[in-house]
């Protein structure tokens, strides 16, 4: 943190300790290692949903492929995120392609689905005759390859939208494996070849409104809104109570991509205080109560606050 002089008003940047990195970076080698797993399997369950004409295995395999590719992206995101250095031109580095690609990923389930529910309603009519056996074999397979890979990805999950995105597609891909399992035996047992596009209707259902939450949270990190766990009114409210502190303006609270909230604020002081004791208290409060290490204060002696108001925006 350092204060400054400026236009008659003093500024304070409190960044509190350097930010290690977005959250997708931490999981990085998880990745790589899901990439491999699904990229070897999804030839196996192209060839086979073409050699058998499934439908639930070519939607299980079109859903994998958006695995194989939203992972690709991912870690082209990560990769670049990581290797470009703030600059003026880009002053946040790359870390936004991040989110990029979970937008892109969300668009790619959304067609995939779309795609498997019109392709699903036409075979109703005339279901083609599916052999049931390799199916099953196939499922199983797939479903060895989607726990592996589940079981990877689920703590980065937690953390990083970009990596959200990959494990809802690896989700739906497990699942999906389930009820191709499920369309064989039937078909195997019972002859009723309607399984397959049940099963596959049932897939695209069932990724359709995870894929809309994957989206509406990329879309709100691009248009800058405040994250849902962080209280805007509550910080306001705090950084007014903090002595000498006569007025609280400006505050913005944004995502940079996962793991990285940033922010800034205006404070009004009065004639006998301190700007650097008002900018340690702030820093203080915003990294200990609610986590904000990177947040820019801009502390404002008597008569700058005029400065702001002309403001447009």
């Amino acid at each position: 943190m350092h204060v400054g002089a400026g236009h008659g008003h003093g500024h304070g940047h409190g960044h509190g300790s350097p930010v290690e990195g977005s959250a997708s970076g931490r999981h990085v080698r998880w990745l790589w290692i899901s990439l491999a797993v699904l990229a070897a399997f999804l030839v196996l369950e192209v060839v086979v949903g073409l050699a058998t004409s499934s439908l639930a295995l070519l939607s299980d395999a079109g859903h994998m492929f958006t695995d194989v590719l939203g992972m690709g992206m991912a870690l082209a995101a990560i990769t670049a995120a990581r290797r470009s250095a703030a600059s003026d031109q880009r002053t946040f580095g790359l870390y936004r392609a991040e989110v990029l690609a979970a937008l892109a990923n969300a668009v790619l389930l959304f067609g995939v689905a779309a795609w498997v529910l019109v392709e699903a309603v036409q075979r109703f009519g005339e279901p083609p005759a599916i052999p049931g056996l390799p199916l099953m074999i196939t499922a199983a397979a797939g479903l060895g390859a989607n726990l592996v890979v589940f079981s990877l990805l689920r703590q980065g999950a937690k953390e990083s939208l970009n990596i959200r995105g990959a494990y809802l597609e690896v989700l739906a891909d497990t699942l999906g494996s389930v009820g191709v399992l499920l369309a064989g035996a039937v078909m195997l047992l019972f002859g009723w070849s309607w399984a397959d596009p049940v099963v596959a209707v049932a897939i695209g259902l069932f990724v359709l409104p995870r894929t809309w939450q994957l989206g509406r949270q990329a879309v709100r990190i691009l248009v800058q809104a405040a994250p849902a766990h962080v209280d805007v009114a509550a910080i306001r409210a705090e950084l007014g109570e903090l002595p000498g502190v006569e007025d609280v303006h400006d505050v913005h609270v944004w995502t940079l991509t996962s793991g990285m909230e940033v922010g800034s604020a205006h404070l009004s002081i009065g004639p006998a205080c301190d700007p650097a004791v008002v900018l340690s208290s702030a820093r203080e409060l915003l990294a200990e109560r609610h986590g904000m290490a990177h947040f820019t204060v801009q502390v404002e002696p008597p008569g700058a606050r005029t400065l702001c108001s002309e403001l447009s925006w």
